[in-house]
């Protein structure tokens, strides 16, 4: 019993020294284990930044604008670089070029697009070439709503694409696998193919510095094909000074405006107006002597009695399109809501950020920043969407094929009559104000019955109330029973929205054919207008 007393004692005495006598022991552990874990913490740090800035190295490499036999394996191992990464690890990196959006960023869903840039080409081809965007949603919007309405009119060529912009390329094949191809490639594809007759029709706007080295790089494949042409930008010719606007200024004008209208929910440009508010259209800007087609724009605008319409540049040139002198010519106008919206064919990077992006030096941040405006808001749509800027493009294919002394296999509805059945189409017009309703995307429904066709449309409003088919001069004396009665239509909006609209069923001679429909509205004063209906496909 002593013994075993004994033993407890000399064992707590011994836990007792340990406790006592090893404190500074203790305190010496301590400190070791917390350098130990500083140097463990720096060592982790240092090897996160390093594997961030290896990446950042693998982006910049393929941030560049040349095409070389290592690009793909360089754009793979990018891309496997940054997916090894860890979170916290895409955060850090950072490189001349790169930075954790090049791939982190959401742009939709690349799987929708078509890259078109399969072989089986055929005899006759149109390759419709862009500047590109590595934004997916706005690519299969803008691009790829342009080349569809292309294809859909010319169902007997084969539609190509290519970019110009390798850096957006090798962005896109890098982050989605998809292989976009450039100018030369599209070109040398068309040759390989055995292609006798292309005609390219650019997306460009103007004809600046991209379409000039478009152009240039043709001339170098003119004699590997029977007939190659070249269709205009969307713009057409500069022209030799600001008064010097043509067609197609006055076409795009009308109908940017008219989306910009409706989709910040205005009956008309005037009502925007005596609301107070001011459309501001945001170009890229160019050093290039077209730069002069930014101030034609503006001088359409206004030859379109358009006052609260103005035409700014990212880049500033003209010097009168930069952001500050804008801001000041919307806030002397008198305007106190601002709509912004790009002048672009397609809603990119200069889209997202330089005009709505949250840094302090985009224009949604300087208009707001400037403190003379209630309200600042953002339209992120590019003009390739809007049907009637891609019937611009397929008008300047049709005259670069009719140049060229080339046929084109039109589409069906167009080819011929239709048979019995309904059909969804066209309704194109002379105004941008007298149209189909937004919610109808420009179309319409087409009943054929016993081969007698009558295409029925939803409006913006019920401000128009009757139709005539004819002149004005005629319908002022016409009877009653000449006269297109309105009937009450219901339209949903993208937002979910619903709201009552006049339509009318307008009986149709032709299909592709302009014809003349005088409309009146609540002032009781018919006005002249040409129509057309177009592009019918038959319904499920």
């Amino acid at each position: 019993m002593k013994r075993r007393i004994a033993m407890i004692l000399a064992m707590t005495l011994a836990a007792g020294m340990t406790a006592c006598g090893g404190a500074a022991e203790s305190g010496q552990t301590a400190e070791s284990t917390a350098a130990e874990s500083t140097a463990a913490e720096s060592s982790s740090a240092e090897a996160d930044q390093a594997a961030a800035d290896e990446v950042a190295a693998l982006i910049d490499a393929i941030y560049v604008q040349q095409w070389t036999e290592e690009t793909e394996a360089q754009c793979a191992a990018a891309k496997a670089g940054w997916d090894a990464l860890t979170d916290a690890q895409k955060e850090l990196v950072e490189g001349e070029e790169a930075d954790p959006d090049y791939f982190g960023r959401d742009t939709g869903d690349a799987s929708l697009d078509d890259p078109r840039n399969g072989d089986a080409i055929g005899e006759n081809e149109i390759l419709v070439v862009s500047f590109g965007t590595s934004f997916n949603t706005s690519r299969i919007c803008d691009i790829r709503g342009i080349e569809d309405a292309i294809a859909e009119e010319y169902s007997g060529w084969s539609v190509r694409r290519a970019f110009t912009s390798q850096i957006i390329m090798n962005h896109v094949l890098a982050r989605d696998g998809e292989k976009i191809d450039n100018v030369k490639q599209a070109l040398d594809r068309a040759v390989a193919n055995n292609v006798k007759n292309l005609v390219v029709q650019p997306t460009h706007l103007m004809h600046g510095a991209e379409y000039d080295e478009l152009t240039e790089t043709l001339e170098e494949y003119a004699d590997k094909f029977e007939k190659l042409a070249v269709a205009e930008p969307l713009l057409g010719e500069v022209g030799k000074d600001v008064s010097e606007i043509n067609e197609d200024k006055k076409d795009v004008a009308e109908a940017v405006t008219a989306e910009a209208v409706a989709a910040a929910k205005y009956e008309s440009l005037e009502a925007a107006a005596a609301d107070g508010a001011a459309f501001v259209f945001m170009g890229h800007g160019t050093s290039h002597t077209a730069k002069v087609s930014y101030s034609q724009m503006q001088a359409q605008m206004d030859a379109l009695g358009y006052e609260n319409v103005f035409i700014g540049t990212v880049e500033g040139e003209p010097e009168e399109t930069a952001c500050e002198n804008i801001i000041e010519a919307v806030a002397e106008a008198g305007y106190k809501k601002v709509i912004l919206r790009p002048l672009m064919v397609v809603a990119g990077d200069h889209a997202y950020n330089d005009m709505a992006g949250e840094d302090e030096d985009s224009w949604a941040s300087m208009f707001t920043a400037s403190g003379k405006f209630d309200s600042v808001d953002c339209q992120i749509e590019g003009m390739g969407r809007i049907r009637a800027i891609q019937e611009i493009y397929i008008a300047h294919t049709a005259d670069a094929l009719a140049k060229a002394g080339l046929t084109a296999a039109r589409t069906a509805s167009a080819a011929g009559p239709l048979e019995d059945g309904v059909y969804t189409a066209s309704f194109n017009t002379d105004s941008s104000m007298f149209r189909a309703n937004e919610a109808c995307e420009g179309k319409g429904t087409l009943t054929v019955k016993d081969g007698k066709m009558t295409f029925h449309v939803s409006l913006v409003s019920k401000k128009i109330l009757n139709l005539y088919l004819g002149k004005a001069e005629d319908a002022k004396n016409a009877a009653e029973s000449d006269l297109l009665m309105p009937t009450v239509d219901t339209v949903t909006y993208a937002d979910g929205t619903s709201e009552e609209v006049f339509g009318f069923d307008i009986p149709l001679m032709a299909l592709d054919q302009d014809f003349d429909l005088a409309v009146i509205g609540e002032k009781g004063v018919w006005y002249d207008h040409v129509v057309s209906v177009s592009d019918a496909v038959a319904q499920e």
